[in-house]
């Protein structure tokens, strides 16, 4: 379909080329990463990082990794061109405060398992009735054992609360917790600075 090397691509420009208009060579260092059909990939690009930039990063990458360099340079120039401020750490920062909210969302409802269970079992097995002891790993299981003597008995105390970390205020399970700053993470509300 194209001609040997150096001939000049007579059939369709790369999106690249078609952008600023210049004839498509062969050896065109765009043309297999920036596709006619979807000029605004390298339009995003382009605006973001100038061609001459793109083309230095893209010869500057092995070969057989330059497709996902060139897919990897799009997703940049777009999330920065939506967020001229962080870019990419906009996106790393919110995705990370949304593990945090989930991790404490988690820790929040398996604290509330261990408290159902440790009820039942103490509700099932009163040990006035049974002389058996109950007891509550801190993996959630429920032990049975023979109580030394009933006259001796005193009542289980409750489970010790599980450390308790950070949580979001858009969950059900949210409580309200002051605590040091934490500028491990970066949100939009907060004005922090990258450099001092």
């Amino acid at each position: 379909m194209l001609g040997p090397p150096g001939t000049l691509n007579t059939i369709t420009p790369c999106a690249a080329c078609k952008l600023l208009r210049r004839r498509c060579a062969q050896e065109c260092p765009f043309s297999p990463y920036f596709s006619p059909h979807e000029p605004q990939k390298f339009a995003s690009v382009h605006k973001v990082f100038g061609a001459s930039n793109v083309s230095k990063m893209l010869n500057d990458v092995p070969e057989s990794q330059r497709a996902d360099a060139a897919n990897s340079l799009v997703y940049e120039a777009n999330v920065r061109l939506r967020d001229p401020v962080y870019g990419c750490m906009g996106a790393i920062s919110t995705l990370q405060q949304q593990v945090q909210c989930l991790q404490a969302e988690l820790n929040v409802v398996r604290n509330e398992i261990i408290k159902y269970k440790y009820r039942e079992a103490s509700n099932v097995m009163p040990s006035s009735h049974h002389p058996h002891q109950v007891a509550l790993l801190s993996s959630g299981a429920v032990t049975v054992a023979a109580a030394p003597s009933p006259s001796l008995h005193t009542p289980q105390p409750p489970p010790p609360p599980l450390p308790s970390t950070p949580s979001c205020s858009s969950s059900m399970y949210a409580q309200p917790i002051t605590s040091a700053a934490d500028y491990s993470t970066i949100s939009g509300n907060q004005n922090v600075s990258y450099f001092g």
